[in-house]
């Protein structure tokens, strides 16, 4: 902490195109507001900033599938989330907007800087275009069959069937998302920043100067430089997004990995007029909270924008976290697999520490780590209940029950009471160091440890066996008692803010700061405190087994539905006999090497033998298909798939959920025979 004068905090910036779920809480937002609460408590100079990423793609296939305006899906998920944050006690300073007038400000000086400095490349690409739509076409709005596994729905930018990166040029067989239609590829103008040319002082910034990040975004980031950069697009042919600074580029607009990080600039500059000290004095510490999903752009892609312009800090840290998985299960938002937050606050009404105390003890800080309805009612009823709750409760309750809700004096002191209260310093520099190194499930770890402290020290001194016959020795038990409670308090506000002031209103006083944690007079003798209540109540089996339930139920919908495409655009009866659909035989079946989904098929057309290549590998296992009687296309024109020459198409009947099944003829006819 030594060494500045002030810290910048952002949290990624949501998408606003849905509601936010138990992964983003615990991949960015709670380990983010436990940092932030910490440095306000020991009185930094701190602001934490937030908002909704309003552009890109994902919000443009959401307003069409939903039949409305992007503008009107923004401003449904930016006030739900902003409003769920809120409640869950996430405090930002601000919680900005990407569409706010003072964003694209900020965002078209800052394109225009780079621009006039002559940090872009102009270059004019060929890109695929929907002459049906009359548009460019994102790499969101086409699939096509991966190139990599045979994955037939592969995106623009990536299959999400084997993870590999792609070009929408990849793609075999593309189509349009909008029209179904096969796009044409078409000259564009685009700018690029080349960021190549940034790969000697990234390699210097990150791999020198910054071993101490964490593993996962160290070796990310060397993993990406070792590959060797490539110059990356910042601008898009949308009609959703910031338009260029630029004169003549009508309909095109900043790619939103260039507008969303300096959506922290325009948040800042909407907050205070001091906004400069805070990115572009050096005594600033700037730290980013992302997922490992957001490491590529925030410490390689922005801190090059940064550098390029010349006048912004850059971060100091980037603790990534890794990816929180729901009973076993990679969190789906499309398969609704996933404790949505707004859900959980109306049906956990008041709980919001039980769900930030769960997602901080399961934080996924250094891989992937599982949330399960189980493990939340057991660390609420083991842990919160019977350990925290249980040790203030008795010291508050006991203190009503013998001294009238008064602190007791203090006289003199065991060895057993000096060396309780000397251990809480002890256990607060352990705590400091933990979050200082964003470790933050140690560091929550360790404050129960506190209150572990407290239950021992009575359970030990067992004040309620000797209040009959040294009552004097009882007061100085519960003012101990109340000193650790108190001390607690101060450590917890950071991890557990509703249930800090819940204490704070029992014991009547909330006057204390970090720097006091060790103090044994938190709580002077003669101070009046309230009556206390139970600051946790145990979660019942009926509570959860209603959650599981309701996950089996989502999980039973999903795979008892079958989402139907829209009907394609109408064909002439001409256009449709050219397309030569034969019936055919498998002969041989192997798996292509080096792939996953990719099946070699030697097949019989009755007009001769072929071979096919298919991405049907991960539905079906070689030997079970040969034999198999099924139909193709036959004149569709060749292409190399893996190096091999595929002459032909199978046709296959696919679910909503990606389910294949050949289309066959119900009973055994010659090989060759037209379908019509």
């Amino acid at each position: 902490m030594k060494g500045f004068k002030r810290f910048l905090i952002t949290s990624a910036l949501p998408y606003a195109n849905g509601p936010l779920h138990i992964g983003h809480l615990a991949g960015v937002y709670v380990p983010s507001d436990i940092y932030t609460r910490y440095l306000r408590a020991k009185g930094k100079d701190v602001i934490s900033i937030c908002g909704s990423d309003e552009h890109g793609v994902p919000i443009t296939l959401k307003a069409r599938n939903e039949g409305v305006s992007p503008q009107d899906i923004v401003d449904k998920y930016h006030l739900m989330n902003k409003n769920s944050f809120k409640k869950f006690g996430i405090d930002f300073d601000i919680y900005a907007r990407t569409s706010a007038k003072i964003h694209h400000e900020t965002a078209s000086q800052f394109f225009k800087t780079l621009y006039d400095n002559g940090d872009f490349i102009e270059q004019e690409t060929e890109q695929y275009y929907d002459n049906e739509a009359s548009q460019f076409l994102a790499d969101r709005y086409i699939t096509g069959t991966c190139p990599h596994c045979g994955n037939e729905n592969a995106y623009g930018d990536q299959c999400e069937n084997c993870g590999t990166s792609l070009n929408p040029t990849d793609l075999i067989n593309p189509r349009s998302t909008i029209s179904g239609n096969k796009p044409v590829l078409k000259k564009t103008k685009h700018w690029y920043l080349p960021l190549d040319k940034h790969v000697p002082f990234l390699k210097k910034w990150i791999l020198e100067e910054h071993k101490n990040w964490k593993a996962n975004v160290y070796g990310q980031c060397k993993s990406w430089l070792d590959m060797g950069l490539q110059p990356r697009a910042v601008s898009r042919d949308l009609d959703w997004g910031i338009p260029l600074p630029i004169e003549n580029t009508k309909g095109k607009v900043m790619y939103v990995w260039f507008d969303a990080p300096i959506g922290y600039i325009s948040a800042t500059r909407e907050l205070t007029d001091d906004w400069e000290k805070y990115w572009k004095d050096p005594d600033t510490k700037m730290v980013h909270f992302i997922g490992k999903d957001n490491i590529v752009f925030h410490c390689i892609f922005f801190p090059s924008m940064l550098k390029a312009e010349g006048s912004y800090i850059l971060p100091d840290n980037v603790p990534a976290n890794e990816f929180l998985n729901l009973e076993g299960e990679k969190i789906s938002t499309s398969r609704n697999w996933a404790v949505w937050l707004h859900e959980y606050l109306v049906e956990f009404s008041g709980k919001q520490d039980v769900l930030r105390y769960v997602l901080t003890a399961n934080a996924p800080e250094t891989k992937d780590n599982d949330f399960t309805w189980k493990d939340f009612q057991s660390r609420n009823n083991n842990e919160l209940v019977a350990i925290l709750g249980n040790f203030i409760n008795r010291a508050l309750v006991l203190t009503q029950k013998y001294f009238n809700g008064i602190v007791p004096e203090l006289s003199e002191l065991t060895d057993f009471d000096k060396e309780t209260l000397e251990e809480i310093p002890k256990l607060k520099k352990k705590v400091e160091n933990s979050l200082e190194n964003f470790r933050f499930r140690e560091a929550q770890k360790i404050v129960m440890d506190v209150a572990r402290l407290g239950n021992k020290y009575l359970a030990d001194t067992e004040p309620w066996k000797i209040i009959k016959t040294d009552k004097t020795r009882v007061g100085t038990i519960i003012n101990i008692s109340l000193q650790i409670t108190a001390n607690l308090s101060i450590l917890l506000e950071p991890f557990l803010p509703f249930t800090v002031e819940k204490i704070k209103k029992y014991v009547n006083f909330t006057k204390w700061n970090w720097e006091m944690i060790g103090q044994k007079d938190l709580l002077p003798p003669g101070h009046k405190m309230n009556q206390p209540s139970l600051l946790f109540e145990k979660i019942e089996d009926k509570t959860i087994e209603k959650q599981v339930n309701k996950l089996l139920q989502t999980r039973k919908i999903s795979e008892n539905t079958t989402e139907i495409m829209e009907q394609k655009d109408i064909i002439s009866f001409d256009d449709f006999t050219k397309v030569d659909i034969r019936t055919a035989t498998i002969l041989e079946a192997e798996k292509v090497p080096k792939t996953t989904n990719l099946l070699k098929l030697k097949i019989n057309t009755g007009v001769g033998e072929r071979i096919l290549v298919a991405g049907i590998a991960g539905h079906f296992d070689p030997d079970e298909i040969i034999g198999k009687q099924i139909l193709i296309v036959l004149n569709l024109k060749p292409r190399k798939i893996r190096g091999i020459e595929s002459q032909g198409m199978i046709l296959m009947a696919e679910t909503g959920e990606g389910k294949l099944t050949f289309v066959s003829p119900t009973e055994k006819i010659p090989d060759g025979c037209t379908v019509k």
